[in-house]
């Protein structure tokens, strides 16, 4: 059984396109909250949670539509395609309004733009388990996590092109660059997918022992151990978002650097995911899924705690967010495919919406609740906050015995670099 890689990185635009648009929204909407209409870190932190409260909802709602949904184009290209266009429209109000200083403009283009993204985000995630067989999910997640790892290096290295200084009205470029991108990728996959020819309905292998019967209903045992990914996927998220959403302010305010110097060490922690998702794929098929997760989990703790010890800023710093990328990337490859596992091919935009629920649930609270540790207690508590989180999806996870997927290593040693077509 043989891994499509071409097919798997076209699918994977879809992806790439979500990720380029959350890299610069955590980029640019939390200093346009703070430096333009000058809101605190609590509110700020609320506001930037309102994308996650929406996506509790969408996501799942649409992830089930998706699964109901019988086109000529597909059950999660008309969505993808419709979203995508939407939240392009949408989004280049929110420019428009930050030079204008129009709240009311700001705050009805973000409701709108974060709408159409919940419109598409789960069916565009969706379509790669539709498209690849249950033991290949692991390798194709990987080549999918690069895809949007790409994705956000895009969107990094045009803020820190076209950023010179903290001025609003240096946003405008970005939002039109990261726009223009998310419209190539949605005609790359609308042009080049063919879902109804592709769908994996039959090559699905048969339930293991312990796994879900044809029944569909979860036993006990394995129904537990969803529970505890999903709680996993929730604190893990606490910690990691934590980070990502306030990194900008916490690297100006501790740090005294300006937003394209705070996207370098992003951008190195992309890297590190970059060069790290396709190992961490082919480690995942050899070691399990679940391991090759803890050890991302406990890397991912380390990382964060040693961030505490620096008032300012140091080059070690590249190392460790380097290491912060191979760690999520080695937790991302993985946790997403132990999910669907559980659930049947007609099910995966509903499992998919349960993963969804979890992280986006995590991703409400967690920026109100550290972002009022900032403004009450003080900068130096985000690195702490967001270690102990993740120590604890590492006690959650150890708990888990189902969804770990491993597919035998073919014996051809072209086709294990992936020389297939």
């Amino acid at each position: 059984m043989k891994l499509n890689y071409r097919r798997t990185v076209l699918v994977g635009f879809a992806f790439l396109s979500i990720c380029a648009f959350w890299q610069m929204y955590d980029n640019l909407v939390p200093l346009i909250l703070k430096n333009t209409f000058g809101l605190g870190d609590t509110i700020s932190g609320f506001i930037m949670a309102l994308d996650n409260i929406l996506a509790v909802f969408l996501l799942p709602l649409f992830g089930a539509l998706s699964d109901r949904c019988n086109t000529r184009l597909g059950k999660r290209t008309p969505f993808i395609l419709v979203g995508t266009v939407m939240a392009v429209a949408f989004m280049l109000l929110i420019p428009v309004a930050t030079n204008a200083r129009l709240l009311w403009l700001f705050f009805a283009a973000l409701g709108m733009t974060l709408l159409s993204m919940g419109i598409y985000r789960s069916p565009a995630v969706a379509l790669m388990p539709d498209v690849t067989p249950a033991p290949l999910r692991s390798k194709a997640n990987a080549i999918i996590n690069l895809m949007g790892a790409l994705g956000g290096i895009y969107t990094l290295v045009m803020t820190k092109l076209l950023i010179k200084d903290n001025s609003q009205q240096s946003y405008f470029p970005v939002f039109i660059v990261v726009a223009i991108l998310m419209l190539l990728s949605v005609a790359v996959v609308t042009l080049t997918i063919r879902e109804n020819k592709l769908r994996v309905t039959q090559d699905e292998p048969k339930p293991e022992a312990g796994e879900p019967e044809p029944s569909h209903k979860l036993p006990p045992d394995v129904r537990r151990s969803l529970i505890l990914i999903l709680l996993s996927v929730f604190l893990w998220f606490m910690g990691y978002n934590a980070v990502t959403t306030a990194f900008t302010k916490y690297a100006e305010a501790t740090w005294s650097m300006n937003v394209g110097a705070a996207s370098t060490c992003l951008l190195v922690a992309t890297g590190g995911a970059i060069l790290s998702y396709i190992p961490v794929g082919f480690l995942s098929s050899k070691l399990g899924r679940k391991k090759v997760i803890l050890f991302g989990v406990a890397v991912l703790a380390v990382c964060f705690a040693s961030g505490f010890f620096f008032s300012e800023f140091s080059p070690v710093l590249y190392g460790i967010f380097a290491l912060v990328g191979v760690a999520w990337a080695s937790i991302n490859v993985n946790s997403y495919p132990m999910v669907v596992e559980l659930g049947r091919a007609g099910d995966i935009g509903k499992y998919t919406g349960y993963y969804y629920t979890f992280s986006m649930a995590a991703q409400i609270i967690t920026p109100i609740l550290s972002g009022a540790l900032l403004e009450f207690v003080g900068y130096w508590t985000l690195f702490p906050y967001a270690a102990l989180m993740v120590a604890g999806a590492f006690a959650t996870m150890s708990g888990v015995h189902h969804g770990d997927n491993r597919p035998e290593l073919p014996q051809d040693k072209l086709e294990l670099l992936g020389a297939d077509s």
